[in-house]
């Protein structure tokens, strides 16, 4: 159980122009989502510059990386952009950071980076968070080391568990976090994504992800908000975040619960 009203996220990352772009943010802040998020790979915009249009172009949508991998870039360097970002959204910058998925590594060999081996780069992820001011932070977080470090440090910790995870399975991971988090537990806000959210799965769906983890949510609008209702009774999820090509199928849902 937890006291943390809802939120919902819309992760994107790409289009074709920067219109498009600029109305996908302004068309989830319509919907009521609370933020747009924007992932650190090769294959999706530079989240920092794609997140400042995105601020230029609404008034009340919240922005954030969706992770950050630290490899690509030093502690200051982030500062410096949050920094920035902060000053030119009106505050209303979150940064999200991350270990490095297993595709970052590649990236960061192209970005000519070192990704560094597991222990140095959570060592950097917390002297990134020490070096920017003044601003909520996101941990990713799935293993021993990192769900540590975000208990201590972070302000929403998202769990990084593959999409294919049971209910079961995601409340054993919370009890590790919640022996790790001691009286800050109750004050974490917890964050999950949803790879698909919707009343028809298309077959790729189920080919690639199956339609039973958590990191799945079919339903009707009522059937899927009782859904996540259930699981924010039972696991302390709060903060949902969907792929933005499901954004519209899902804003009933994001209609009913915003903010209760």
């Amino acid at each position: 159980m937890t006291d943390h009203p809802f939120r919902f996220g819309a992760v994107g990352g790409r289009a074709p122009d920067a219109a498009a772009w600029t109305g996908l943010a302004r068309r989830a802040e319509s919907l009521g989502y609370d933020t747009l998020l924007v992932p650190d790979t090769l294959g999706t915009f530079s989240p920092f510059p794609a997140l400042a249009a995105a601020a230029a172009a609404t008034t009340t949508l919240r922005l954030g990386t969706y992770v950050l991998s630290v490899a690509n870039r030093t502690p200051r360097a982030v500062a410096w952009e949050t920094e920035t970002l902060q000053t030119l959204s009106g505050g209303r910058f979150e940064l999200g950071l991350g270990a490095g998925r297993p595709d970052a590594e590649q990236d960061a060999a192209a970005l000519g980076v070192p990704y560094g081996t597991p222990g140095e780069r959570v060592e950097r992820v917390m002297r990134t968070i020490d070096a920017v001011g003044n601003t909520r932070i996101l941990v990713a977080a799935s293993g021993p080391k990192m769900l540590r470090l975000a208990a201590q440090k972070a302000d929403t910790i998202a769990l990084g568990l593959p999409v294919h995870y049971t209910e079961e399975q995601v409340a054993a991971r919370l009890d590790e976090l919640y022996e790790l988090s001691g009286d800050r537990f109750h004050d974490l806000e917890l964050a999950m994504n949803l790879a698909f959210a919707g009343e028809d799965p298309p077959g790729w769906v189920a080919s690639r992800f199956g339609l039973t983890g958590t990191g799945v949510l079919i339903g009707t609008p009522q059937q899927m908000a009782d859904t996540l209702l259930r699981r924010r009774d039972s696991l302390g999820v709060s903060y949902v975040s969907v792929n933005a090509q499901c954004m519209e199928a899902f804003a009933p849902v994001v209609e009913r619960l915003a903010g209760t």
